[in-house]
């Protein structure tokens, strides 16, 4: 008897999941199939915080799959070429998968599609990954929109795509199962550095953890998220963004379990976040329009900017942490320490990049990339473009965030003291600027600004005015 593929991506999760529920649909044995590729997506390939979180959600996943007399089979390689030798040596007479996105993963799935079509296989794609499939969203003159609030509009008037697809209770097992690596074969984990073992506290990977997340966010912390999700002090935000984007959770199932619960037209903090799933649904609507979105300015003017040259001594002051701007340096700290960082957090470090230091946000979206456990192409891409002011729906260019009045704002001082412990000794009205903060007050807390903290690598005000001095050379360009 022939059996069917389903072909796992950024999908890792049994519920809600249209290609494996067509699969076992088909009445035929069914191979769950993940091909891990580390060559094809070039320097977009996994970086080391999302190489340890792929690990785990494997192995979570295939414990889910054995849990319903299944397994999951790894394979590392191009899908286009495993897939196809896979399907003659296993009489794979279908191959099921979801639409995927990202430009190289696009392409490898079309160079797939072909070669199983003209083979005589047939090879079948549903959207399961976003609500909506890129393009869907158009304006009230039919076109494809760069701005995010008309896009929102449009999306909701859609509706829904598709139903919730159910999670199977049994799949179909092969006669014989193909051979498969094991997770540690795959070596996503460097065990040299052991750099993953400061992620360990932070994060179980995985459906159910996401389930549960889901649920504890709209119990306790959903209907205040529009007020309080900028306080990085406070546990206010659901920090599903890593298991959105591994697929763990699919925004249908976020948007339903929402909607179960309250009207967004009369809950503003389950509106705001529901708004947060849609910007994802944006991101990779700016991609599917400009693939060359995460190393080119959507807009074109911003390809003149007048960067700064000779940088490696500030950017590498702002990876570990050293910028003297106590919130920048909470936030980076952060980021290396758990793979993650608060959203008001990640705006600011991101501004402070490229509007303090002017080093371009190629620069940071690349360390982003390779220390989030989150890091999504369109995301990340899309997030910077937008702070740096070059993206399509861009934050505007002379919004510069202050790091000190910032921190002053949002409350963050108890999340200050946590990354930045070095700095407990000193009032609250001095922890977010000690460089401005009276030298005999600084001395008495411990610290020596230079040798235990550094001094700020540049003055606010005149980084500021540099800052918009380089974006009028753009403009008068």
């Amino acid at each position: 008897m022939s059996a069917v593929l389903c072909w796992f991506h950024q999908d890792l999760r049994l519920s809600d999941h249209p290609a494996l529920t067509a699969a076992i649909a088909s009445g035929k044995p069914v191979i769950p199939l993940y091909v891990y590729d580390a060559k094809t997506p070039g320097k977009w390939a996994a970086g080391g915080a999302s190489k340890w979180w792929l690990d785990q959600s494997l192995r979570a996943l295939d414990a889910d799959l054995r849990a319903l007399g299944s397994q999951l089979i790894m394979a590392a390689g191009r899908a286009d070429e495993v897939i196809p030798a896979l399907a003659k040596t296993h009489a794979i007479s279908d191959v099921y998968a979801h639409t995927h996105h990202e430009p190289w993963s696009r392409q490898m799935q079309q160079n797939l599609a072909s070669r199983l079509t003209s083979e005589g296989i047939g090879f079948h794609h549903s959207e399961g990954v976003l609500l909506w499939p890129p393009g869907s969203a158009l304006s009230k003159m039919g076109e494809r929109m760069r701005v995010f609030t008309p896009f929102k509009k449009s999306l909701y008037r859609l509706g829904r795509y598709r139903p919730i697809a159910q999670r199977p209770d049994h799949i179909l097992a092969p006669a014989q199962w193909p051979e498969s690596l094991t997770c540690d074969a795959l070596e996503l984990v460097d065990h040299r550095t052991g750099w993953h073992k400061t992620l360990i506290p932070h994060w179980t990977p995985g459906e159910q953890t996401a389930q549960a997340m889901l649920s504890r966010f709209i119990d306790q912390a959903m209907d205040d998220y529009k007020s309080l999700r900028d306080f990085p002090s406070l546990e206010a935000t659901s920090r599903l963004s890593p298991y959105l984007h591994f697929g763990e959770i699919s925004p249908l199932q976020i948007l339903n379990a929402v909607e179960a619960v309250t009207d967004l037209d009369d809950n503003r903090g389950a509106e705001h976040f529901i708004s947060e799933v849609v910007w994802r649904e944006f991101s990779y609507e700016l991609l599917d329009q400009r693939p060359d979105m995460p190393e080119a300015p959507l807009k074109e003017a911003f390809s003149r900017f007048p960067w700064v040259d000779h940088y490696d001594h500030l950017l590498s002051a702002w990876k570990r942490g050293e910028t003297g701007y106590p919130l920048v340096d909470a936030g980076m700290r952060e980021l290396y320490a758990t793979g993650w960082m608060h959203n008001r957090i990640r705006m600011i470090t991101a501004s402070f990049l490229t509007k303090h230091l002017l080093i371009p946000w190629q620069e940071g979206e690349d360390w982003f990339f390779d220390t989030l456990v989150d890091a999504d192409l369109a995301s990340n891409s899309a997030g910077w473009q937008w702070v740096a002011g070059s993206g399509a729906d861009a934050s505007p260019y002379f919004r510069i965030f202050n790091p000190i009045t910032q921190g002053l704002k949002f409350d963050a001082s108890q999340y200050v003291r946590r990354w930045l412990p070095e700095l407990n000794g000193l009032s609250d009205d001095m922890l977010f600027d000690p460089s401005s903060a009276p030298p005999a007050l600084v001395e008495a807390a411990g610290i020596r600004l230079g040798e235990t903290y550094p001094y700020g690598l540049v003055d606010h005000a005149s980084a500021r005015q540099k800052a918009l001095d380089a974006y009028e050379k753009i403009k008068a360009s």
